[in-house]
């Protein structure tokens, strides 16, 4: 349970949010995408300082030139880039490591994940409620062949991993910037949501789900094609699941937390 200072009701506290967002060929999307998280963190009464964190992976299109532009007119937008396309878990990890506040929300930069959503979980961060939070798409817009294969993953993962989550697989985040900047990921894809699903519940923090909007997928591309990144998934799943028997075994040490390294 988090705390905060005392005389002051938690629910009339801000949260000082950094967003962290992969981007790989998004020069369609992203200016509006990014002007759609700034006007929100600015308006919101219960944001405090605020950071946008954009990992461009190695974009060929004008994605480079338009979050350079974005970052003239707005000093709290960061952009990280990398000279060569390195996946979408490298993006991922690397923009949660440039996050300096208190909360950190992973979006992704197509615009898939309204930042609106968060309305549903700042109240609950302000009630010091969890350390984790995790957005349970109620309609997934994606096809319907990644409609099943994320659903046929996230029951194996929660099988694999004694959960019972709605949405394991899901981008949208919210945990306590200490805790995400300390995990140790190693995911180079898309599996990257997984992997911090089962790499939180590992060291012993449980994800509060909240409903959230999914929206279709704008311009831009897959960083993936379809039957290459099923395999690696169910790959993925299979090493996560191994992972976990191993830490239940004692094979394995868990990592320490943020909290425990202290």
């Amino acid at each position: 349970m988090l705390t905060f200072p005392r005389g002051l009701p938690t629910s009339t506290r801000t949260v000082d949010v950094s967003v962290a967002a992969p981007a790989y060929n998004e020069a369609d999307t992203i200016a509006a995408v990014v002007t759609e998280w700034r006007e929100y963190l600015e308006r919101h009464p219960s944001v405090g300082e605020w950071e946008i964190v954009v990992c461009d992976d190695g974009s060929v299109d004008a994605t480079s030139a338009v979050l350079a532009g974005l970052s003239y007119d707005c000093p709290q937008l960061v952009v990280v880039t990398f000279e060569h396309n390195r996946g979408a878990g490298a993006a991922i990890a690397a923009a949660i490591a440039r996050t300096r506040f208190d909360w950190v929300v992973l979006l992704d930069s197509d615009g898939q994940f309204p930042i609106a959503n968060l309305d549903r979980v700042l109240p609950r961060i302000q009630a010091g409620e969890a350390m984790a939070f995790s957005g349970a798409r109620i309609r997934k817009a994606d096809g319907l062949a990644y409609r099943w294969g994320s659903a046929a993953s996230g029951a194996i993962s929660n099988l694999l991993h004694r959960t019972r989550y709605r949405d394991f697989n899901s981008v949208f985040k919210v945990v306590h910037g200490p805790l995400f900047r300390a995990l140790p990921l190693e995911a180079g894809g898309m599996n990257c949501s997984t992997e911090i699903t089962a790499r939180v519940a590992e060291i012993g923090h449980q994800w509060v789900e909240v409903p959230i909007e999914h929206r279709e997928r704008g311009s831009g591309r897959r960083g993936w094609r379809f039957w290459r990144g099923a395999c690696d998934r169910a790959l993925f799943v299979a090493y996560l699941g191994y992972r976990h028997w191993l830490l239940r075994r004692g094979v394995l040490r868990t990592a320490s937390g943020p909290e425990e390294a202290g």
